[in-house]
């Protein structure tokens, strides 16, 4: 599968609400992961001095990752097919 970096930008999100996105996020895709399209949340980078956040997903498409994203209820600017280089 093909890994996807959402960006979004988080204007004073506090710790306990950056977690709560975090297992939002996680939970939708085990969801689509289990109703048949499976996308997986890797991992997440916050940078507090610009509020912005940056998501890795391992998904099929672009649009897969940004309805896990809508029924999580998280805002985003943008999913971006990326290079995952750990």
């Amino acid at each position: 599968m093909t890994v996807y970096t959402v960006e979004r930008t988080l204007p004073g999100i506090t710790t306990e609400a950056l977690a709560g996105a975090q297992t939002a996020a996680i939970d939708a895709a085990e969801r689509s992961s289990a109703e048949g399209t499976p996308v997986r949340y890797l991992r997440s980078v916050f940078m507090p001095g610009d509020a912005r956040c940056l998501c890795l997903f391992e998904a099929p498409s672009a649009e897969a990752v940004r309805r896990v994203n809508d029924a999580a209820g998280l805002p985003y600017s943008a999913v971006t097919e990326a290079m995952d280089l750990p």
